[in-house]
């Protein structure tokens, strides 16, 4: 039997933080691209930094696209963070126009022309959480107004029906997203302290 939660790896993403992670909750996740590990798991997460063409191009080219949508369809746990929660959606508008894995209705689209000009992009910091669906299972151990740590120049939208918590610069922005056994963190909870931490943890009680 393979590990219980399976950190996917296709060469884009910070592993090690995520990993260290885990660890620090009494989770020994395994991280891999090995077929039969991630189909033994009982959990899988996505991870992701970068530029989503070459990120969804990657889970294409190494047939993980596929793998992670039968795994998925079969009612196995997914979280996607950061640009992992952004591949989960039907596509996105960074630097043209990419598909993703549809697992979410949405699309990703640039918060420049969206929030206030006086403020930096990428929107790097520290954001409190308006939890919209606290029954979400990941928000098992969160209360309203959690802080999290967010790096990111693009961010979900037309998908409300599956927003599970949003957080404000300058305008709402999507900041978790829930749709059955499917979950997307914009944000890292990896890095987000105590409070990132019991995220995963609620994770990781999922089967």
């Amino acid at each position: 039997m393979g590990a219980s939660t399976v950190i996917i790896d296709y060469g884009v993403g910070n592993l090690f933080s995520l990993s260290m992670g885990l660890r620090k909750i009494g989770e020994d996740a395994e991280i891999t691209a090995d077929e039969k590990k991630i189909k033994d798991a009982n959990r899988l997460i996505l991870p992701g930094v970068g530029a989503f063409e070459g990120a969804a191009n990657k889970l294409k080219e190494t047939g993980l696209e596929d793998l992670i949508k039968d795994e998925t369809a079969n009612g196995k746990p997914l979280m996607g963070i950061c640009l992992g929660m952004q591949l989960l959606f039907d596509e996105s508008y960074e630097y043209g126009v990419h598909k993703g894995l549809g697992l979410i209705h949405g699309k990703v689209v640039p918060l420049k022309g969206y929030v206030d000009e006086c403020l930096k992009i990428p929107h790097i910091g520290w954001n409190s959480l308006e939890i919209r669906k606290p029954e979400c299972p990941i928000f098992r151990y969160s209360e309203q107004g959690d802080h999290v740590y967010f790096v990111h120049s693009f961010y979900a939208t037309d998908c409300e029906n599956d927003t599970a918590a949003v957080t404000e610069y300058s305008k709402t922005v999507t900041a978790t997203v829930w749709k059955d056994n499917i979950y997307g963190c914009q944000f890292h909870p990896e890095k987000s302290g105590e409070k990132g931490l019991k995220i995963l943890k609620a994770f990781c009680e999922l089967s």
